[in-house]
């Protein structure tokens, strides 16, 4: 075991980083009378109106355990309402193998060209991106490898939207070395190796959204490979 979080409620996550405008509550799903498992779980959403502030109304939370290469990372999630788009980071640090905590780094708000194009290093996935039209209308998950925002994997997202969401969804990143996979239910939707001169090993797993998404997290959980 390398992490574990059932990430129940935000006192789970009372350790973790936010950055930008983000917001903690509970789901219930009223255990089995209700047709639920009785478990709870932790909601992420923004307390700012995108409509009003725009791309800064978004926001980026991350697990303050660094995480070694060759790892599996996974956990459960749920939209409920849309729009909105949802992301993970991991592999996370710092221009030149600094910590991505380290003060010597220029501060993150939350806003998106801070991650993809500033002085951190990562490899992130889209993986709910039912933010603008077009991205609903032809869904996908998109692997990116930052600085530069380079697209190097895609594949096709089988997630409902959030009105026909049938229950939590289990997500998986398998992170080898050059080697990056991704499965949603088991269903494999891309498995991608990095040929590139410069491989990103170990870092930090962070959990984002684009406002005003709301959705449930549960049962993080990063084992060795």
């Amino acid at each position: 075991m390398i992490y574990s979080n059932p990430l129940r409620g935000p006192s789970d996550i009372a350790g973790w980083v936010a950055e930008g405008p983000v917001q903690f509550g509970v789901y219930d799903d009223g255990g089995p009378d209700l047709g639920g498992d009785g478990t709870r779980a932790l909601v992420l959403s923004g307390s700012l109106d995108p409509e009003e502030h725009g791309d800064h109304a978004h926001w980026t939370l991350w697990c303050p355990e660094e995480i070694p290469d060759h790892a599996r990372i996974g956990w459960e999630f749920l939209p409920l309402e849309e729009p909105g788009l949802a992301m993970v980071f991991f592999s996370a640090r710092g221009h030149d193998g600094k910590d991505l905590f380290s003060a010597s780094l220029a501060p993150r708000t939350g806003y998106y060209p801070q991650y993809h194009s500033g002085d951190i290093d990562t490899l992130h996935i889209s993986y709910f991106r039912h933010k603008y039209a077009a991205e609903r209308a032809f869904r996908t998950c998109n692997l990116r490898k930052s600085a530069g925002f380079e697209l190097v994997a895609q594949g096709a997202d089988p997630l409902p939207p959030a009105e026909d969401a049938g229950g939590f969804y289990r997500m998986e990143v398998i992170k080898a070395g050059p080697r990056v996979a991704f499965s949603i239910n088991d269903l494999p939707l891309f498995d991608w190796v990095d040929t590139g001169q410069e491989l990103l090993g170990g870092g930090y797993f962070g959990i984002r959204q684009m406002a005003p998404l709301r959705a449930a997290y549960r049962n993080l959980l990063i084992t060795p490979l």
